[in-house]
């Protein structure tokens, strides 16, 4: 994928005449945390498959939809359902939904994903930070043509999870009823999940939840200067960790249960950014 600015710009102009406000920050949800949604004050949706040259989402319990709304005193855009490589897009279509975000002038990226813990410390329902990323796929949204638009060619990601924004997220926790880590998010490209095996080796390797989205969206904020605040949610533990498969299921269903209580966590840090 080698496109162009005005590739970008098209999608950008579609949504502006149409958006109620300039929004603050952009709000990814993950599996079965849509939800979430719902709470936005006089929203306005947009669908993915009107807007040009954007994605449709295909993963189950996507809702594929752009929202504008009012919560906790913040203007957000929310994607309501994601995009994955494990659905057929190239790393570098990834890059199209924060790339959108920027140029609808959000200042701040929220990313959220439901993940399987490999820590061994870590329980279904918990919450985890996250603090940094392991990526071994040697692909990157960022391949191909740089548009010196969004960023340079070259940038450091060392600080791309925002030290800040990590701080206020742990201490919004307080009173949220949720067991907060901070941790390192393993990514994989999925849709298997992972054999006992891997699991092991990425335990070994320092990951602490595994999943198979966010990091590419990272990446793009990072390049395009944007703040990022990336949490998941500990929807089932790993392979291996339990003598049980994992499930689809399984993860749909602690996202219902901690969904409630999410909400108002995210909710609180979204009030205080």
């Amino acid at each position: 994928m080698n496109e162009t600015y005005e590739f970008y710009t098209a999608s950008a102009d579609y949504v502006r005449v149409r958006m109620p406000f300039v929004p603050e920050i952009g709000l990814i949800l993950g599996s079965a945390l849509g939800p979430l949604a719902a709470k936005l004050e006089n929203p306005v949706e947009i669908a993915y498959r009107d807007i040009p040259n954007f994605l449709v989402s295909t993963a189950p319990g996507h809702a594929g939809k752009l929202i504008f709304g009012e919560l906790a005193g913040k203007r957000l855009v929310c994607m309501s359902g994601r995009f994955h490589s494990y659905e057929g897009y190239d790393f570098e279509q990834l890059s199209i939904p924060v790339r959108l975000f920027k140029l609808l002038g959000v200042r701040a990226v929220i990313l959220t994903n439901a993940a399987g813990g490999v820590n061994l410390s870590y329980r279904p329902g918990d919450i985890m930070i996250i603090s940094d990323h392991i990526k071994f796929t040697g692909h990157s949204p960022l391949r191909g043509r740089n548009l010196d638009e969004f960023g340079e060619r070259f940038f450091d990601i060392s600080k791309m999870y925002t030290p800040e924004l990590r701080q206020l997220a742990l201490r919004c926790a307080g009173g949220s009823g949720l067991t907060v880590h901070e941790g390192v998010y393993f990514f994989m490209t999925g849709p298997q999940f992972e054999t006992p095996a891997e699991i092991r080796a990425i335990r070994t390797l320092g990951g602490d939840a595994v999943g198979m989205s966010t990091v590419t969206e990272a990446l793009t904020a990072a390049h395009c200067g944007l703040p990022v605040l990336a949490i998941s949610v500990i929807t089932n533990m790993a392979a291996g960790v339990l003598n049980q498969p994992v499930t689809s299921e399984e993860v749909d269903e602690t996202g219902k249960l901690v969904s409630g209580r999410f909400s108002r966590y995210l909710e609180r840090i979204i009030g205080e950014m």
